[in-house]
C-alpha cells in the first residue's frame, strides 16, 4: 500500500474512533451521566492527540509530494498527488478521501448536537440553582419580557 493510502486509512480509523466517542458522549449527555460525559471528554482529548500526530504525518507527506512534483505544499491537492500513479490507487484514494470527508462532516454534526444538548442541560441547571438559591431571574412572562424582580420591591410590596 502506498504512503498516501496508508495515511488516508489511518485518518479514517481515527475519524471512526472519534465519531464513536462523540456519539457515546451524546448518549451520556442525554442520560445526564456526568461521569460518562467526562470519560468521553478524556477519550476525545486522547484521540485528538492521535489526530495531531496524523496531521503532522499529513504535513510531511504533502511536503514530500510537493517537492517531488515541484509545487508549493499549500497548492497540492489529492488529484495532483495522484498524477502519474496507477489508476487503481487513484480510485482507492478517492474513495478513502470521500469516506473521510463524510466521517468528518458527521463528527462535526454530532459534536454540534452535543454542544446544544450540553448548553440546554447547563441552562436548566443554572435555572435550578437560581430557584434553589432564591436568586431571581428575568425572562418572559405571559405578558412578555419581565425584568428581574427586585427583592426590595417585593418586600416593599408586602408592606
Amino acid at each position: 500500500m502506498s504512503l498516501l493510502l496508508d495515511h488516508l486509512s489511518r485518518q479514517i480509523e481515527s475519524s471512526r474512533r472519534l465519531l464513536k466517542i462523540v456519539l457515546s458522549q451524546g448518549e451520556s449527555i442525554r442520560r445526564q451521566d456526568v461521569e460518562g460525559v467526562l470519560a468521553r471528554l478524556a477519550d476525545i482529548q486522547l484521540e485528538m492527540a492521535q489526530r495531531h500526530r496524523i496531521e503532522l504525518e499529513r504535513d510531511d507527506l504533502l511536503r514530500s509530494e510537493a517537492t517531488r512534483i515541484g509545487v508549493a505544499p499549500e497548492t497540492l491537492d489529492l488529484e495532483a498527488m495522484l498524477a502519474g500513479r496507477p489508476a487503481a490507487e487513484g480510485i482507492h484514494a478517492r474513495a478513502l478521501s470521500a469516506e473521510l470527508k463524510g466521517l468528518l462532516a458527521e463528527i462535526g454534526n454530532v459534536h454540534d448536537q452535543n454542544r446544544v444538548l450540553l448548553r440546554q442541560e447547563l441552562t436548566f441547571l443554572d435555572h435550578l440553582l437560581r430557584v434553589v438559591s432564591g436568586s431571581p431571574q428575568g425572562g418572559y412572562s405571559r405578558a412578555g419580557w419581565s425584568a428581574t424582580p427586585s427583592l426590595v420591591s417585593a418586600v416593599d410590596a408586602r408592606a
